[in-house]
């Protein structure tokens, strides 16, 4: 199992690119909504994830 670290780490990285992929996915909306749509769908396969990951951190934190 990851570190407490690792965890939390990994959640500000996908934090951080679930923002860019937001970003740019309403850049993208009017000229190419497909691609937005995609980048939609993977934000939220990334952001399904980060609930995961912060649900194992709250546990870590709550064992120790």
């Amino acid at each position: 199992m990851p570190s407490l670290a690792q965890m939390t780490g990994s959640l500000h990285i996908h934090n951080f690119y679930i923002g860019k992929l937001k970003a740019k996915q309403e850049q993208l909306f009017d000229s190419d909504p497909e691609l937005a749509m995609l980048l939609d769908n993977v934000a939220a396969i990334l952001s399904e994830h980060a609930v995961v990951l912060a649900d194992d951190i709250a546990e870590v934190e709550y064992e120790e």
